[in-house]
C-alpha cells in the first residue's frame, strides 16, 4: 500500500486509516460530521496526495486533448482551469478531470486517484496518434508519484494561506491557478474545490511535502485550522451536488445522462471521441437521467438502493447517498427515468423493502 508525504502526520493525529486508490489514507479524525462542519463554516486540511498528475507538453498537446476530453480546451488561457471529462468510445466515461493550461503548448491533468493507470494508458494510446511519445523528458508524463497535494477548504481558508504567500492570492477566480511561492516551495496553487465552501489546492514536490505541512498548521493555528477525512470530502462534494467517479459517474455513463452537458462542447472542428453519439443523446434525448432526491421520510439512502415510483415500480438506483449534516436529512443521487427527474416528483427509496417517500430537487442540496 501507497503512503503520501503526510501519512506520519495521519497517523500522529489519531485518524483512522484505511486503503483508498491503492493508498493508506485517513477516512476520519474527529468524526465525519464535525469535520464536515468545520470545513463549511471555518477551516479543515485534505490530503489529497493520491491524486494523479499528468503532464501534456508539445506543439500537438492541444490537438490531442481536443481529441481526448469533451470540453473545448481552446478557450483556455494560462492560469486558467477547466472541468471536463475523457470518453471511452463506447459512450462512457474514463474520468472526469481538470485540465491546467501551464502556457500554450503545456498542460497538466488532475486525474482521479483510482484511474491514473486507466487515463494514463488511454492518454498515451490516443498520443500515439499524435506522434506523441510518453516517458521522463517526453510530450507525456505521469508525474503523480513525484507530488502531493493539500486541499485547504472553507471560509477561513483562503486567510490561512494568504499568510504563507508574498503575493496575494485571497481575490483569485474561481478556477484559476498560479505557479508560485507558498511557505518557501514551488508550487501551484489552484481554486477549485470539491467542497463547495471556498478554498484552494496547494500542489508541491514530495520533498517539499513537510515544510508545506509544518507551515500551514502554523499559520492555521489562529483560524482553528482541523485534518479532514475522505469521508467528510464525500458528504461536503454530495451536498453540493460533485459527482464521484465510480458512483455517480463511470465507464458506462455519458456526460449527457450525467447532466454534464455543460462541458460538452460541440465546437466547430472539435471531433472527440464519442461526439456523433453524444449529439444524438442531446438532440433525441437520454433514456435516463442523473438527479438530486431528498428523503421525506426518515431515512439515508445508500449507493446501490433501489429508487421507485410511489406505487413501487422500479425507476432507477442510487449512486451516492448519505444523511445531510447541515440539512439533517438523507439526501442522494441517481439515474431515474426521464419522466420523474423533474424538481418536485414525488419518488420513493426502497430501504430494508420499504418505501420510503423522497422528492426530486435541484441541485446543489446547500
Amino acid at each position: 500500500m501507497k503512503t503520501t508525504a503526510f501519512t506520519e502526520y495521519h497517523r500522529a493525529a489519531g485518524a483512522k486509516m484505511a486503503e483508498f486508490a491503492g493508498y493508506d489514507m485517513p477516512i476520519e479524525f474527529t468524526g465525519i460530521n464535525d469535520e464536515h462542519l468545520t470545513v463549511r463554516n471555518g477551516a479543515g486540511v485534505f490530503d489529497v496526495s493520491h491524486m494523479g498528475e499528468i503532464w501534456v507538453k508539445g506543439p500537438r498537446a492541444l490537438d490531442l486533448l481536443q481529441r481526448i476530453t469533451t470540453n473545448d480546451v481552446s478557450k483556455l488561457y494560462d492560469g486558467k482551469v477547466q472541468y471536463s471529462c475523457m470518453p471511452n468510445g463506447r459512450g462512457g466515461i474514463v474520468d472526469d478531470i481538470l485540465v491546467y493550461r501551464i502556457e500554450a503548448e503545456t498542460y497538466l491533468l488532475v486525474v482521479n486517484a483510482a484511474n491514473v493507470e486507466k487515463d494514463w494508458r488511454h492518454i498515451c494510446a490516443e498520443g500515439r496518434a499524435f506522434g506523441m511519445e510518453a516517458g521522463h523528458g517526453r510530450e507525456l508524463y505521469n508525474a503523480s508519484d513525484e507530488i502531493c497535494q493539500l486541499a485547504v477548504q472553507g471560509p477561513l481558508a483562503m486567510k490561512i494561506v494568504q499568510k504563507m504567500c508574498a503575493e496575494p492570492v485571497e481575490e483569485m477566480e474561481y478556477y484559476t491557478f498560479r505557479k508560485m511561492q507558498v511557505a518557501g516551495c514551488d508550487a501551484i496553487l489552484s481554486i477549485t474545490g470539491y467542497t463547495g465552501s471556498g478554498g484552494c489546492e496547494i500542489y508541491v514536490a514530495n520533498e517539499d511535502g513537510e515544510r508545506l505541512w509544518k507551515a500551514l498548521w502554523e499559520a492555521g493555528a489562529e483560524y482553528g485550522l482541523k485534518n479532514i477525512g475522505l469521508g467528510a470530502r464525500d458528504t461536503l462534494r454530495l451536498e453540493k451536488g460533485f459527482c464521484l467517479y465510480g458512483n455517480d459517474i463511470d465507464d458506462t455513463t455519458s456526460p449527457i445522462e450525467a447532466g454534464l452537458g455543460w462541458i460538452t462542447k460541440f465546437a466547430e472542428g472539435k471531433e472527440f471521441i464519442d461526439r456523433p453519439l453524444m449529439e444524438r443523446q442531446k438532440a433525441e434525448g437520454v433514456t435516463r437521467k442523473l438527479v438530486g432526491f431528498k428523503l421525506i421520510d426518515r431515512g439515508i439512502p445508500r449507493h446501490g438502493y433501489t429508487l421507485a415510483a410511489p406505487d413501487g415500480t422500479p425507476i432507477g438506483t442510487v449512486t451516492s447517498g448519505t444523511m445531510s449534516p447541515c440539512l439533517k436529512v438523507g439526501i442522494g443521487m441517481g439515474y431515474v427515468e426521464p419522466q420523474y427527474a423533474k424538481p418536485g416528483t414525488e419518488i420513493a427509496v426502497v430501504i430494508r423493502e420499504k418505501l420510503l417517500k423522497a422528492e426530486i430537487v435541484k441541485l446543489p442540496f446547500v
